[in-house]
């Protein structure tokens, strides 16, 4: 565990501080004029177009045609200091993300009011705060979409997040972010000394991703070992969120270990596909375990 500590998580501090020293409190004109590398005969036509016609420099910069308007949003972004990642994210990003490629849409705004209601249920000022595994019943349920878009809606409060991708039976959330998936969870829990298993996100400088790495034979056995429960506090320390993508439950009792072993659990339902009483099972089981429900999620996505 301590070459893991060392040569991942100090890594990844170390580069969520640089990413945060290079933020700074510009004007909206600077930022976009920077970012679209506009001349300066382009920001005097610019400011006197503002002028006359009493509007705001990227109004007025998308009226000339030197802007577009998501360059507006994106520069608002940056001056609050509220990353994304425009446009899905580049070539690297899903389009799934929508918290980082349409973080105004009404989809987004449905994560930021779960990230409040999970805020106020889960996390107390004296207690100390759990990881949450999100789990379902089936496959195709949606649970590495909602684990992601979670993941980012917490990055975006400001604090350290981590996503832990602990579905080694069909691990995606590598696919969704552009992640080298070589080295990651299963050889840290199988015992090997590897480095970089926490990756940065670009474009979301609080957000971090340790995928799951080579699939194992015998996930469910690496999971019942002691090594993911330490592991899983250590990264509650070190992270102020930890949201964990999870197996579906027909693959076996994987989830049920896992959120266990996390200390929280969401389980997410697809509308007009999930079984009712499939749900209650889920529900039963997570009560009879030291996790922490906290809710039941319909997916309309």
């Amino acid at each position: 565990m301590s070459n893991y500590r060392e040569s991942t998580l100090g890594g990844a501090e170390q580069r969520a501080e640089e990413a945060r020293g290079t933020l700074q409190d510009r004007s909206i004109g600077h930022i976009l004029a920077e970012a679209n590398s506009l001349t300066a005969e382009q920001v005097e036509r610019i400011l006197a177009h503002q002028k006359s016609h009493g509007t705001k420099f990227g109004e007025a910069a998308v009226a000339l045609g030197l802007a577009k308007g998501e360059d507006v949003l994106w520069a608002l972004s940056q001056q609050f200091h509220y990353p994304y990642a425009p446009g899905g994210g580049g070539k690297q990003l899903s389009e799934e993300l929508v918290l980082a490629s349409k973080p105004f849409s009404h989809q987004a705004e449905a994560f930021r009011v779960l990230r409040s209601q999970i805020n106020m249920r889960l996390y107390s000022a004296d207690a100390p705060r759990p990881a949450i595994a999100v789990v379902s019943a089936d496959s195709g349920d949606g649970k590495t979409f909602f684990a992601a878009n979670m993941a980012v809606a917490f990055s975006q409060l400001g604090g350290r997040t981590l996503l832990v991708d602990a579905d080694m039976r069909n691990p995606r959330q590598h696919e969704v972010f552009g992640l080298d998936n070589s080295t990651g969870l299963s050889g840290i829990l199988s015992g090997r000394s590897e480095a970089n298993v926490i990756r940065p996100v670009a474009d979301l400088p609080s957000l971090f991703v340790m995928p799951v790495g080579t699939l194992p034979p015998n996930p469910m056995e690496l999971v019942e070992r002691p090594a993911f429960g330490l592991l899983m506090r250590e990264l509650a320390t070190k992270f102020d969120h930890v949201i964990v993508d999870t197996p579906a439950a027909i693959y076996g009792a994987d989830y049920a270990v896992i959120a266990a072993r996390c200390g929280a659990a969401l389980v997410l339902a697809r509308k007009n596909s999930s079984r009712v009483n499939a749900v209650q099972d889920l529900v039963a089981t997570l009560g009879n375990s030291p996790a922490k429900l906290a809710g039941v999620i319909m997916n309309e996505h």
